[in-house]
């Protein structure tokens, strides 16, 4: 993997690249792209933005690749969101999580060069090899509470699946949920996720989902919810298996929610390892390191290390890492910590409260790693 930065200075404009590129095979790359705050209104940042990921789509060891995802972080999403451009050639999550170095305006995107895209009735689809993998970015209710627009959406999103032949149990790997005020709204959606998912055959018998649940705005100031979503067709049941790391974490229904810790794809030429927004917990389920936000921020380090090394890989093998934090004066020692830490992962910092307020912070991850599976087909 290599890893590396950009730093456009007529922009302002930094980019931050994993590249996995493994000599004629899919090659993959995740992005994080900063602009550096100025005296301007959001809509200066956004034109930076918009050229910054022009000039990433000519970089020599980018050029050809086709942006599957992005998502943006706003400052102000219900009056900024209306200023974006539409973009149909790839799934847009846009979300109010502030960006902590004072812009307005960051962008996580995720690349493939060599899958067959398109963008199948708002399904963005990335084919190869016989496998088709499902992004679903920004879906959000306006009305009822967090519990009904939680239960609608799912029930949208299953419907969604059938028509590429696929299930919320056997073909979803990855969901986000944004919840408007975290601290009063988060019970709705998780009591909605729970009883929907009973419904699917999903249980603490069978296997949940990887997920982040967290705080966020959508634009809609009537969204309560929003949910992001990946899901995959073509493999092989035994190619997907779930994290636990019960020496430092317990099972999440333990303490009433239903998501799994982490969430491994094999492949014959990589593994895929999708880790749930993870904190300061130990395997009682209880909080660690209560209003300390560096021993909180260690203990959330050696959880996500844990869960990596089950699922075969290492920090070296992160390809992104987003960080929520609750409290906005807490930014300067985690930047510095993850600074030292991680100097050369794309990484963004964001205000998002967590879903227990006694959680200072949360991060989530993706890594890449090198495999040779001979029983199963390559990425």
């Amino acid at each position: 993997m290599d890893k590396s930065k950009v730093f456009w200075e007529d922009l302002g404009v930094t980019a931050e690249i994993s590249a996995f590129t493994p000599q004629d095979k899919i090659e993959e790359f995740h992005v994080m792209l900063h602009v550096k705050p100025r005296a301007e209104l959001f809509d200066g940042q956004l034109k930076r933005i918009y050229e910054g990921e022009e000039r990433l789509l000519r970089l020599p060891q980018v050029m050809g690749a086709d942006v599957i995802l992005k998502r943006y972080f706003l400052s102000d999403s219900t009056n900024q969101q209306p200023l974006m451009k539409q973009e149909a050639d790839c799934s847009v999550s846009v979300i109010q999580q502030p960006p902590l170095d004072g812009s307005k305006v960051a962008v996580w995107l995720y690349l493939q060069k060599g899958s067959k895209v398109a963008n199948v009735n708002g399904v963005i689809v990335a084919e190869h090899n016989g496998y088709r993998h499902l992004w679903k970015m920004g879906m959000h209710e306006h009305k009822g509470d967090s519990a009904w627009q939680t239960e609608s959406l799912l029930i949208n999103y299953e419907e969604t699946l059938q028509s590429f032949n696929a299930t919320l149990a056997d073909n979803c790997i990855r969901t986000w949920f944004f919840v408007r005020d975290v601290d009063t709204q988060y019970a709705g959606m998780v009591k909605a996720r729970k009883e929907n998912f009973a419904e699917q055959g999903l249980t603490e018998q069978t296997h949940y989902i990887s997920s982040t649940g967290i705080g966020g705005l959508p634009a809609d100031t009537r969204a309560l919810v929003q949910m992001g979503t990946y899901a995959l067709t073509g493999f092989e049941p035994s190619q997907q298996r779930y994290l636990y790391a019960p020496t430092h974490l317990n099972p999440t229904y333990e303490y009433g929610v239903t998501f799994e810790r982490g969430t491994v794809m094999e492949y014959g030429d990589r593994a895929h390892v999708f880790l749930s927004g993870t904190a300061s917990i130990n395997n009682k389920g209880e909080v660690v390191h209560v209003g300390n936000i560096v021993k909180q921020t260690e203990r959330m380090w050696e959880n996500v290390g844990v869960l990596l090394e089950e699922g075969g890989a290492s920090f070296d093998d992160v390809m992104q890492i987003i960080v929520y934090l609750r409290d906005v004066c807490d930014y300067p020692t985690v930047k510095e910590m993850f600074d030292r830490r991680f100097p050369d992962t794309p990484k963004v910092i964001t205000l998002a409260p967590v879903c227990r307020p006694t959680w200072l912070i949360e991060m989530e991850c993706i890594a890449v790693k090198k495999r040779c599976n001979e029983k199963y087909r390559d990425f």
